[in-house]
């Protein structure tokens, strides 16, 4: 997590600018994770967006529930600070800098979110206890969804899923960067899971109603609801 914090730590400024050349369909990929919270927009909703990185998941979210309690949860500090930045037109909002491998909630909520940092966790043992963490503290019909990167069910598959990828950044990324840059980073900071025995887990932790509601090849939107 040192190397992940450190490499976060370098690139929050620009941040915003990169997420959008590698992450394939980012606005729709948020678009999907917000939609998954079905809560009436005017109720006083306690959130926690887990890695939140420059504060754009938390920013969708304030717009829909204005009355939303969230709390940001980073790893990096300048990351936080940027986050800071964007949502300091809110009063309704605390930042939390905070390593999720040794978080411990102190609060209970009604929706935990979290994009493209929960694949940091290093083994598949590291994420489902992780799981098992925000299931006890969320709410009744809580509901928790993540936005990740994922492993393929077989290695052919894993392979297409990397050579999509790998076209779409090549859209606006030169091949060097694409291969010294973020598939190495990848291969070295990133420790995604296999999307299917991640939705086994959250059943067998005891969510209900779990689904994927958005995939494009290695990235995926899924939780369960807390009942």
């Amino acid at each position: 997590m040192e190397n992940v914090k450190k490499h976060f730590e370098e690139e929050a400024k620009e941040f915003d600018d990169i997420i959008w050349k590698v992450i394939p369909y980012y606005d729709e990929m948020l678009e999907a994770l917000i939609s998954a919270i079905s809560f009436p927009k005017s109720i006083p909703i306690k959130v926690i967006d887990i890695g939140c990185g420059t504060g754009t998941i938390s920013n969708m979210v304030l717009k829909c529930y204005p009355n939303a309690q969230v709390t940001c949860l980073d790893i990096a500090e300048n990351m936080v600070e940027m986050a800071k930045l964007k949502l300091s037109a809110y009063s309704n909002v605390r930042f939390i800098t905070g390593d999720i491998t040794h978080f411990d909630f102190d609060d209970n909520y009604d929706v935990a979110i979290s994009s493209l940092a929960l694949h940091h966790l290093l083994t598949d043992k590291d994420k489902k206890e992780f799981y098992k963490k925000i299931y006890k503290h969320l709410n009744q019909n809580g509901i928790f969804y993540n936005a990740d990167v994922v492993l393929a069910s077989s290695e052919n598959l894993q392979k297409l899923y990397i050579d999509q990828w790998k076209r779409f950044m090549a859209r606006k990324i030169s091949r060097e960067d694409i291969e010294n840059r973020y598939l190495a980073k990848y291969y070295e900071e990133d420790k995604p899971s296999k999307l299917v025995d991640q939705l086994t887990w959250l059943f067998e932790i005891g969510f209900v109603d779990v689904d994927v509601i958005w995939k494009y090849y290695n990235l995926a939107v899924y939780g369960g609801v807390k009942i």
